[in-house]
């Protein structure tokens, strides 16, 4: 047995131990994250990828360092970034450059981590395994040439070198299941972009008196066309998603849904008085929804309907769709930044585009997800105005679903936070 005095003594001692430093005593290296993210400019749902797995990072590891390899990013974006995270490294470039800026912040970093997206790119994974970096898929989506074709046995043995794959969609984590692909960890995670928090209220302020909008008494469309994405630039994708010459049938669809969406503006016109903005998420966008939704619509209802003349970056729109009474696109990462500031959304979707368009059911809102060949406007009107009707529920469900959102995030980076041990 010890005295009260000696316990006293030591368990004095051992406080003070604990409660400062030892001399000599080094702090240890945080951990390095390198992000590979941000492929576009000219469509905001590229874009808003990277500052929504930038949160997700920042708010669950943040003992860690990040470096985003920006893959196409312009002044705008990157400054939008800089004041969102301040401590971003943000490095340019092309691995394939021999000790370039991006094979040497893949060397001093402590995993790669690829950021949400389409492509089927593999130099990545063939540089870890060179180098012996571990590395992961942070919410992708694959069409099934990535397991199938010719040199498929190489992508799969290089997905099974993973140290974790996160789908956005389970089409494509049941595709690779079912392919044999085994990485320690195969889950279903949301889409990057549903951590976004940036916000431009000037901007968007200002756009909104511009075209005299009132918060929540207007809604926010967009249809996808078959349409290239640059000009003279064809689509090399055995898909053909964003064709240089549509053909005959892709112009049909396109005026099939137009016509869809302008019996939906002229019903929710009619029942509400409301407004409609044609609010683009790629700007290629911009001119074919002028030509086949805007100007075919009566004068009557284009008094009610804003056709933006300009495009904007993420923040801007993420402020504006604030404001919104609901947001309805074919494209799905408008509907994905309307869930993060809170609003309700239709996800319009044709699975010819891809995939993820199933992560909304995944998460839980596969009645806001109406498949759009398959769904009439009077029945998409129907979907808007059970909405409308009893909007503080619809706030509800958008919370409850964000709620999961939030919380499949918060696995992935703690799967994240033990491989580096953060």
């Amino acid at each position: 047995m010890i005295s009260r005095r000696t316990f006293l003594k030591t368990s004095g001692l051992a406080l003070g131990a604990s409660a400062l430093p030892a001399v000599g005593q080094t702090t240890k290296p945080r951990k390095t994250v390198l992000l590979q993210c941000g492929w576009a400019v000219k469509n905001i749902g590229d874009v808003g990828h990277t500052p929504g797995t930038l949160r997700f990072l920042e708010q669950y590891l943040p003992q860690a360092n990040v470096i985003l390899w920006a893959a196409n990013t312009n002044a705008q974006v990157d400054a939008m970034l800089k004041r969102r995270f301040p401590q971003l490294e943000i490095v340019k470039g092309s691995l394939s450059e021999k000790d370039g800026a991006i094979q040497r912040a893949i060397q001093r970093s402590d995993f790669f981590l690829r950021g949400p997206g389409m492509g089927q790119s593999t130099d990545f994974m063939i540089h870890c395994r060179k180098i012996g970096k571990p590395w992961g898929l942070q919410a992708q989506s694959y069409f099934p040439d990535m397991i199938n074709g010719p040199g498929a046995a190489e992508r799969v043995a290089l997905l099974n070198s993973a140290a974790f794959i996160y789908c956005r969609d389970s089409k494509t984590l049941a595709m690779l299941r079912s392919a044999g692909i085994k990485p320690p960890v195969l889950e279903f995670a949301p889409d990057g972009c549903f951590g976004i928090d940036v916000r431009d209220e000037e901007r968007a302020l200002a756009r909104l008196k511009k075209h005299g909008l009132e918060e929540r008494k207007f809604i926010t469309l967009q249809l996808r066309t078959h349409s290239p994405s640059s000009p003279g630039v064809d689509d090399s994708r055995p898909q053909k998603l964003n064709p240089l010459h549509p053909t005959p049938a892709n112009i049909a669809d396109d005026t099939r849904r137009a016509k869809v969406y302008q019996d939906l503006i002229a019903m929710w016109v009619k029942e509400t008085g409301g407004k409609v903005v044609i609010a683009p998420e790629v700007q290629k966008e911009m001119i074919y929804n002028k030509q086949f939704v805007y100007d075919p619509l009566p004068d009557t209802l284009k008094r009610h309907v804003v056709n933006f003349d300009e495009f904007w970056n993420v923040d801007e729109a993420c402020s504006f769709y604030a404001r919104a009474h609901t947001v309805i696109c074919h494209e799905p990462h408008t509907p994905i930044m309307a869930l993060a500031m809170g609003r309700p959304m239709l996800h319009t979707f044709s699975e010819f585009h891809s995939p993820k368009c199933w992560m909304f059911k995944d998460i839980g809102l596969e009645e806001w997800a109406p498949e759009f060949d398959a769904t009439p406007a009077k029945k998409m009107f129907e979907i808007l105005m059970g909405i409308h009707r009893d909007y503080p529920a619809a706030q509800a469900k958008v919370k409850k679903t964000m709620a999961y959102v939030e919380d499949r995030a918060k696995s992935q980076m703690n799967v994240l936070k033990g491989i580096i041990g953060a």
